[in-house]
């Protein structure tokens, strides 16, 4: 059975380890010491600033969603499980409860195709990430 539950500091460990199985699921462009860099601020600064919320899989986590306000910070399905529905099921809970908008990496295809298939649409464009790196972000609005 699948239930959506929210997150704490108790579960970040585990919501690391689907991040980065993911991450290297679907984000080939990324370098290794990337991913590290990543990972190493995922549970002190990336986490504890979204409310996260997972997809629970009978008793085990899945996948989870990161929202702040109206915006999707974060989404991520576990690299084994993916194509089964559950960022589907993380999306549509976060634009019940008021996300409009997200920021994918142009360089993951499948993420922008995911997006565009649920009636996003690309309203802008950077260069650079969060951190100036120069891996290009779409921004989406719904």
């Amino acid at each position: 059975m699948i239930k959506i539950v929210r997150c704490d500091r108790l579960d970040y460990e585990v919501l690391a380890g689907i991040w980065e199985r993911s991450v290297r699921a679907s984000h080939d462009f990324l370098p290794e010491e990337v991913i590290v860099e990543i990972r190493n601020r995922l549970i002190p600064e990336y986490f504890p600033a979204v409310e996260i919320y997972a997809v629970d899989v009978n008793g085990v986590l899945t996948g989870f969603i990161g929202q702040s306000g109206d915006k999707i910070e974060m989404l991520f399905v576990d690299g084994n499980q993916r194509g089964l529905g559950y960022g589907t099921a993380l999306l549509d809970f976060a634009v019940k409860r008021g996300a409009v908008s997200v920021d994918v990496n142009e360089q993951n295809p499948l993420a922008l195709e995911f997006y565009l298939s649920k009636g996003f649409k690309v309203v802008g464009r950077d260069n650079t990430d969060d951190s100036g790196r120069e891996y290009p972000i779409l921004h989406l609005s719904l």
